[in-house]
């Protein structure tokens, strides 16, 4: 099944949906003029983008609370290609914080002319695959997903939002970008979060108290976001996102993959990652090929 064509448009091999993408907002995003103290973190659709949006002020700020409890997370930190980014840019206080879906190669002209620093955050596609599979479903500007199994086809394949993960994932992990960029993973931010906060904060050149990480963590925990309303989504009317079919925060957990692969969707899919990754895969910290020989071992059983 082919993505709709009165959903998407396309920007080179991305496919944007339009509800929150236009030609224009495209164009803006490609000659957006980069700050050096800007801060942008990048992330695969479904890998942490909502949870740096509530992190990213925080820490900049020194864990003043008021910007989480005031302004809609799409605003307080925008995408760089959405609509909204026109709309709030000059409402934004230095230093400005940003999130983006784009491709490395993408990413306008002035953002590599500048010094704006750039957390990627990477999340095991085992687990972004499901939970993209949810948002779909309650995503009414989004294709149905059809089935698990049709929809793992369709985000290996990159029919799906912003394309391939491993396509994603390999044009940042190879930049020029040196200490301008931090490579940080959901599942530590899950495990750990005030360690997380910690580790971007020292990136940022924050020198915050242990007291404020904690606060910080305290307030970007899952169940804080899920009650707050400048942070789910809850105020986006239904006939866009209907919470009825799937909170839009649903579980922010790492692992929930094993509740919903078989053994032959699990070797299927490992088998296509790493195949496409190749060399790659040896410096990503997910044993996807580990996961392929289990997949095939509860197959043969």
């Amino acid at each position: 099944m082919e993505p709709s064509s009165d959903k998407y448009m396309r920007l080179e091999t991305l496919l944007l949906p339009l509800e929150t993408h236009s030609s224009l907002s495209v164009r803006f995003a490609l000659s957006f003029c980069f700050r050096d103290d800007d801060v942008i973190a990048v992330t695969y659709p479904k890998s942490g983008t909502i949870w740096m949006q509530e992190i990213l002020p925080l820490v900049l700020n020194g864990g003043d609370l008021t910007p989480i409890h005031t302004i809609p997370n799409w605003d307080r930190v925008p995408w760089l290609e959405e609509k909204r980014l026109e709309l709030v840019v000059n409402q934004l206080l230095p230093p400005r914080a940003l999130v983006t879906h784009f491709t490395y190669n993408i990413m306008p002209p002035s953002f590599h002319t500048s010094r704006a620093k750039v957390i990627y955050v990477m999340r095991n596609p085992l687990d972004a695959v499901v939970s993209s599979y949810y948002f779909h479903q309650m995503a009414e500007f989004l294709d149905d997903p059809g089935s698990f199994d049709e929809f793992i086809d369709r985000f290996l394949e990159g029919r799906v939002m912003f394309g391939k993960w491993t396509d994603h994932v390999k044009s940042w992990r190879h930049t020029k970008l040196g200490d301008r960029i931090m490579y940080i993973t959901y599942e530590e931010m899950v495990q750990d979060l005030p360690a997380a906060i910690r580790r971007i904060s020292t990136f940022l050149g924050r020198r915050l108290s242990e007291e404020t990480i904690q606060k910080i963590a305290e307030h970007c925990s899952f169940n804080a976001m899920k009650a707050n309303t400048m942070s789910n989504f809850s105020l986006v009317p239904k006939q866009f996102m209907d919470n009825d079919k799937s909170s839009f925060l649903r579980k922010g957990k790492s692992g929930d993959w094993k509740n919903h692969f078989s053994a032959e969707q699990l070797a299927r899919f490992s088998s296509v990652i790493c195949k496409d990754l190749g060399d790659e895969i040896l410096s990503l910290p997910y044993e996807l090929n580990q996961l392929e020989h289990r997949g095939n071992e509860n197959e043969s059983q």
